[in-house]
């Protein structure tokens, strides 16, 4: 039987606890989909014959459609059965793994990884918002230790049982995609168990299909450029102007949307907000972050070091023991003090100088380096990740939890994206240059270097390893740009303004007495 509410009808620590356990495996269950196939994806990839571009599309239309569906998401836990839409969320993501599992060519790998990003998409903002119905502010930060073991796990485990999948001859890649199906339907019934959320009905339900559909075609061309400019055309071509152009109006007609909308996915009131906007900034930065570093890193360990993906995963935990840490100190304190900015500040300063460091890394960087600036990394993440949420869900009201929560996600997942794309393009580039370069200089032929399969193990002994230094010295650029960027979510952690998180579910809780202080 489960323990009795307190007396002000919040949830006691033992129904939130039931409650989160189905919440904890939906997120475990979303982030392994991308952890898993880190270090196996140079693997995969080499399997389906498929090129530089088509590795980073198979995370970048996963991350596109997750970013493109999440203020949607959140709309609708704003309108809808919460619970509901947990449940619909982790059965689409079901079937876009089976078929993943399936596919026969990096094409299809990339079509069924979209397909699951829609479902991604609603659980990394449905689990944000419906702990937001559960827990107020001040008491969500004992919890964030929880969310950040299990992000922990998930990004350490990942790594290590993709590696593991790949090296078993009697398993295979597919199973890559294939090991989280079981996962979630567990926490399907288990969720359908255990969690019981209010929801609060309204019959004035009015969903911005067409604000949405411009955001998403907007993001969408804007992506497709970024990953074929300076490749496929010039940057200087029409094909350039033509793509950046429809970006620009589709995304500008969205905003224009949006203002008139009755029920915005995105709403504008919200994103105005000094603390909204100063924290969307910021998670642009922590975005790149998460998926950045787990993209890029992989792959270095892989084709830039010559280690196994079994090694390759171990090799990351130095990253993830940042992130855990940092997320169960952090929110114990702020569950202490009620103040989060001196954390969101510190974490967005780590990330730099962790950033910076692996801008140091080339293909024989010692390891002891290269780990300890994945540490600071993760230390940045764990620091800032959740705690830029919470600060946003802090200013608003509980109607508003979805649309807000989701709107951070939306432009984390968004500086994910662009973030994969374009430090993706990037490295294609250099290594295609330094592969070119490398292979004259040895009197080889260089046609089709740079372009060609990841599938290293085709390849003759000195041109490996040509390609294995072109990878491993290019990675650390790539970190460099990063180190850049990051610096824009320092400045906005400065300027956000002091805050002591609320003790109430809802702003109109709060009580007036002292309110000045």
């Amino acid at each position: 039987m489960s323990a009795p509410a307190t007396t002000d009808g919040t949830m006691s620590h033992r129904q939130v606890l039931e409650a989160l356990s189905g919440l904890l495996l939906v997120l475990f269950v979303a982030m392994l989909s991308g952890t898993v196939v880190s270090t196996a994806l140079p693997q995969i990839i080499g399997a389906l014959d498929g090129s530089q571009t088509q590795y980073t599309w198979v995370v970048t239309a996963t991350l596109l459609t997750a970013t493109a569906t999440t203020p949607v998401w959140g709309k609708l836990a704003d309108l809808f059965d919460k619970k509901t839409l947990v449940q619909v969320a982790i059965v689409i993501f079901i079937a876009g793994s089976v078929v993943s599992g399936f596919a026969q060519s990096a094409g299809q790998l990339i079509a069924a990884r979209a397909f699951q990003g829609i479902g991604v998409g609603g659980l990394q903002a449905l689990v944000q918002v419906v702990i937001a119905a559960m827990i107020s502010p001040r008491e969500r930060g004992r919890y964030n230790g929880y969310l950040g073991g299990v992000m922990a796990l998930a990004t350490v485990g990942g790594p290590l049982l993709g590696g593991l999948i790949v090296d078993t001859s009697w398993l295979g890649w597919r199973w890559c995609f294939f090991i989280g199906v079981p996962v979630a339907v567990i926490a399907l019934f288990v969720l359908q168990a255990t969690l019981k959320v209010r929801t609060v009905r309204r019959d004035d339900v009015k969903i911005d299909y067409l604000g949405a559909s411009l955001i998403a075609v907007g993001v969408s061309v804007l992506l497709v450029w970024i990953s074929f400019v300076d490749g496929s055309f010039a940057w200087l071509s029409w094909q350039s102007f033509a793509m950046v152009g429809a970006s620009v109006v589709l995304l500008g007609a969205a905003i224009a949307v949006e203002a008139r909308a009755a029920e915005p996915v995105v709403p504008l009131r919200i994103v105005r907000q000094r603390t909204t906007a100063l924290a969307i900034l910021a998670s642009v930065a922590v975005g790149m972050a998460m998926f950045g570093g787990a993209v890029f890193l992989g792959q270095y360990f892989q084709i830039g070091r010559g280690y196994s993906p079994t090694e390759a995963g171990l090799l990351t935990i130095p990253m993830m023991a940042g992130v855990l840490g940092a997320s169960i100190v952090s929110g114990r304190l702020i569950t202490k003090t009620g103040r989060v900015k001196p954390y969101i500040v510190v974490g967005a300063a780590t990330l730099v100088v962790g950033f910076f460091a692996l801008g140091q890394i080339d293909h024989d960087t010692s390891l002891v380096l290269v780990g300890a600036a994945m540490l600071l990394v993760g230390t940045g993440v764990g620091l800032s990740m959740q705690n830029l949420v919470l600060a946003v869900q802090n200013t608003v009201p509980l109607k508003d939890i979805g649309a807000a929560s989701s709107t951070i996600a939306f432009f984390r997942s968004l500086g994910g994206t662009i973030g994969v794309s374009v430090l993706g393009a990037v490295l294609a580039r250099r290594v295609e240059e330094a592969i070119t370069r490398d292979l004259a200089a040895a009197g080889m032929p260089v046609g089709g270097a740079g372009g060609g399969s990841l599938n290293l193990n085709v390849l003759p002994d000195a041109v490996q390893h040509i390609v294995r230094n072109a990878y491993g010295d290019a990675t650390g650029h790539i970190f460099l740009i990063s180190a850049a960027i990051a610096v824009v979510g320092v400045v906005a952690a400065l300027l956000l303004k002091p805050i002591t998180l609320r003790t109430s579910l809802d702003l109109a809780e709060e009580p007036k007495v002292g309110a000045g202080a």
